[in-house]
C-alpha cells in the first residue's frame, strides 16, 4: 500500500517520501481501517523535524506520521465483532508511540481507537476529531458543566480554539476569545460573545471590564507561558487554566503569588494520554455537539497524500483557518 514516511529528522521536503509498504493485518483486539483522510497537526510536523527535547533520531526505522484520520473498517482481528466491518470511523492516537500512523492507505489500531462516526458527520470532519477535537472538548468540559460560566479562549481562530469557542457556547458559557483582528469575524461567527486582540497592551483591563471584575471561571490556553501573568490577573479565585500549549515560552516564570492567592488550578492538557473516563466524556461531548449542529470543525485545505510535505509546512504557517487534511 502507499504510505508517506520518514527515516530521519529534517525538513518536510527533505525527509518525507512516498513508500510502498505491506498492507497490515489486524491482530486480536484490533481493526484495520481503509483510510479516507489523514489529519495533519503541528505536533506531527514538530515530531518529524526532530524538535522534541532529548530525541535525536526517530524511534523506528520508518515512521508513517499522523495520529488523526478517518475511514471505513475493512477487517477485524480475533475478539472484535465482525459487524464492525463497513463501519465509518475516526481515529485517535494513530501514530502515538507506534511506527505507523494515518498517512497511508490503511492503518491497524486497537478497536477502541477507531470510533464509530455518527451518520450526520462527514469523513472530513472525522479526521479533525483526534487532536483538535479532543483537546478542545477536554479543555472546555474537563471540569464538568460550564453553564453560566465565563470562559476565556486564547487563539480563538486556531483549530483547537475555534472548536473550543463553539463547544463552550453550546455548553452555555459566556465566551471571550482572543485572536488577531483578521480572525475576529470568524471567531464571532463561531459563537464568541466578545473577541479581543491578543496583542492589545491593555488586554487584561479589557477582559475585566467586559466581565465587570467578576473573573474568568475557566481559561482554554494555547500559549500558557506568554499569557501566565495575564491569566493570574483575570482569573477568579479557584478558577481553572486548561493549558494545552506554550510554544512561545516553554520554560515560563510563573507569577506564583497571584496564582497562589487565587488558588488557581493549572490543568495541563495532553490528549494522547487522557485516561479512559475523561476521553469517553470528551468523545461523547464531541458527538453530541456534532449531531446537534453546534460544532463544525473547520478545514483549511485538503491535499493529496503525495503532498504531505506541503501539508506539514502549511500546519506550521500562521493564519491557517482550520485543519489540514490529506485525501488518501
Amino acid at each position: 500500500m502507499r504510505a508517506i514516511g520518514y527515516s530521519e529528522f529534517g525538513s518536510a521536503g527533505d525527509v518525507l517520501a512516498l513508500h510502498d509498504i505491506a498492507l497490515p493485518e489486524p491482530a486480536a483486539g484490533e481493526v484495520r481501517v481503509k483510510l479516507a483522510y489523514s489529519g495533519v497537526n503541528p505536533s506531527d510536523a514538530k515530531a518529524r523535524s526532530g524538535s522534541r527535547p532529548g530525541v535525536f533520531k526517530p524511534a523506528f526505522d520508518l515512521v508513517v506520521p499522523h495520529s488523526d484520520g478517518s475511514g471505513v473498517i475493512d477487517a477485524v482481528g480475533a475478539g472484535v465483532d465482525s459487524a464492525r466491518i463497513g463501519q465509518r470511523v475516526w481515529i485517535w492516537n494513530g501514530q502515538w508511540q507506534r511506527a505507523f500512523g494515518t498517512a497511508a492507505e490503511a492503518i491497524v489500531v486497537p478497536s477502541e481507537q477507531a470510533v464509530a462516526l455518527p451518520d450526520e458527520v462527514s469523513l472530513e470532519a472525522g479526521a479533525t476529531l483526534g487532536i483538535p477535537g479532543l483537546t478542545a472538548a477536554h479543555a472546555v468540559f474537563g471540569g464538568g458543566d460550564v453553564t453560566g460560566q465565563i470562559l476565556l479562549v486564547s487563539g480563538g481562530a486556531g483549530a483547537v480554539g475555534h472548536n473550543a469557542v463553539q463547544l463552550a457556547k453550546w455548553g452555555g458559557a459566556t465566551v471571550i476569545a482572543t485572536a488577531s483582528p483578521s480572525g475576529f469575524e470568524r471567531v464571532k461567527a463561531a459563537g464568541a460573545d466578545h473577541v479581543l486582540d491578543y496583542r492589545a497592551p491593555d488586554l487584561a483591563a479589557q477582559i475585566l471590564e467586559l466581565i465587570k471584575g467578576r473573573g474568568v471561571d475557566r481559561a482554554v490556553e494555547v500559549e500558557f507561558g506568554a499569557n501566565a501573568a495575564l491569566l493570574a490577573e483575570v482569573m477568579r479565585a479557584n478558577g481553572v487554566i486548561a493549558a494545552y500549549g506554550s510554544q512561545i515560552d516553554m520554560a515560563p516564570t510563573l507569577p506564583f503569588g497571584p496564582l497562589l492567592f487565587k488558588a488557581i488550578t493549572i490543568d495541563i492538557v495532553l490528549v494522547y494520554i487522557l485516561e479512559a473516563a475523561p476521553r469517553a466524556a470528551a468523545i461523547a461531548a464531541l458527538h453530541k455537539a456534532l449531531t446537534e449542529g453546534a460544532l463544525t470543525p473547520a478545514v483549511h485545505e485538503i491535499m493529496p497524500l503525495e503532498n504531505a510535505a506541503t501539508a506539514h509546512e502549511r500546519v506550521m504557517t500562521a493564519g491557517r483557518n482550520g485543519a489540514v487534511l490529506l485525501k488518501i
